[in-house]
């Protein structure tokens, strides 16, 4: 009995965690592609197809407009493809536009002005950053939030904080100049901030004192893996008078909202300008494995509220990625019209595609490097079980 209850157990959490990856990356996914598609539809431009997914189609159906709406078997992107794109990725087809009438010209994406292009491309990531800020909005709205005011407790000993002068009660008031509210703002800057300088400013017994602390890097146990960020040593305190709920105006939750946003892509910038200075390690970049466990589990742990906070975080990541100046991304199109812009024309043909080679290839390389992150990561947590 005890075997078929863990194999039940087993099936039950393998299901949740396919289920909940699908909802989560068909969500932001489907966001990010309609961005692209409203945009393009008020610019005048035909759509061929949108499909969430890619590969062959599973189900669809077209609309009255002559969209091919489906479904597709790999559930790790979509696209929209508008009338004279080559491909998913956008690229022109020329023997295709070479073809048209005026008619269908007037109507496909390589013959709009270069202004109506960039729009269409900017959308999607776009739509992603409204999504987030949307979500978060709404969850702030409707839930406020609860939160424990920055005053200290205790000390751990032999503590980055012990070294740097903290004391029982308190209160902390700024870290680099900026307000801090609650002892999980407080909790953020250190986390991020392992090795670096961080410049406190507290309230003790009345009076402001200045302290200066070096976050420790340690390696946490977390629900989704181990992780490593800085950790100074403080406890927050357990006083039920610390312990606070913040409800929010509507407008008051959009600013709340749009200021957590950008914290997630602060964050991003900061892991990669730490990656970049070998100051963060790679085997942090996450691929689909990942984000699929990490799905499950936060369905399991935290519930519909946890999975959609969890789209809002994707949403932004997906968002941000896209923008990088890689050709195959959102970021690489608009790179080349900015560079078109600039010179009157459009690159040729063969730098155009040599660009998208050279794409394709970065985005295949981070993405098998993610993966073997994800399938690496994946073992360690068998084996932590294991033990």
């Amino acid at each position: 009995m005890d075997l078929l209850a863990t194999i039940g157990g087993a099936t039950n959490s393998f299901l949740l965690t396919i289920v909940s990856f699908l909802i989560v990356l068909g969500i932001v996914v489907f966001i990010h592609e309609f961005g692209h598609f409203w945009v393009g539809r008020r610019c005048g431009v035909g759509v061929t197809a949108f499909s969430v997914g890619f590969g062959p189609e599973l189900f669809g159906w077209n609309d009255r407009h002559g969209t091919r709406w489906k479904i597709s078997a790999i559930p790790l992107g979509g696209y929209v493809k508008f009338v004279g794109d080559l491909n998913a990725a956008s690229v022109p087809d020329s023997r295709e536009v070479q073809r048209m009438s005026p008619e269908e010209r007037a109507v496909s994406f390589p013959f709009q002005s270069v202004t109506k292009r960039a729009a269409i491309v900017a959308a999607g990531p776009i739509a992603n950053f409204i999504l987030a800020v949307a979500i978060f909005s709404g969850l702030n709205y409707v839930s406020g939030r609860q939160v424990i005011e920055p005053r200290i407790e205790m000390i751990q000993p032999n503590s980055a904080a012990e070294r740097a002068g903290f004391k029982p009660h308190d209160f902390i008031l700024s870290i680099n100049g900026s307000t801090i509210e609650t002892f999980a703002d407080m909790q953020r800057w250190v986390s991020a901030s392992a090795g670096d300088t961080l410049h406190f400013v507290v309230d003790r017994e009345g009076k402001q004192v200045a302290l200066d602390a070096v976050p420790d890097l340690k390696e946490q146990n977390t629900p989704f893996g181990k992780q490593r960020i800085g950790l100074l040593g403080l406890q927050a305190s357990r006083d039920p008078a610390s312990i606070k709920t913040l409800t929010y105006s509507p407008l008051g939750a959009v600013k709340a909202g749009a200021l957590e946003t950008w914290y997630v892509v602060d964050r991003t910038f900061d892991y990669m300008g730490k990656l970049i200075s070998g100051r963060e390690s790679a085997d942090q970049l996450s691929g689909p494995i990942r984000i699929a466990q990490v799905s499950g589990q936060v369905a399991s742990l935290g519930g519909v509220a946890g999975l959609i906070s969890l789209v809002a975080v994707l949403s932004v990541s997906v968002g941000l990625i896209n923008l990088f100046p890689v050709p195959l991304l959102d970021g690489g199109h608009l790179l080349f019209y900015a560079i078109e812009a600039v010179r009157g024309r459009p690159l040729s043909e063969k730098a155009q595609e040599i660009g998208f080679r050279i794409g394709f290839a970065i985005v295949a390389m981070l993405m098998l490097f993610a993966t073997w992150n994800d399938i690496v990561h994946l073992g360690a947590t068998f084996v932590a079980r294991g033990t």
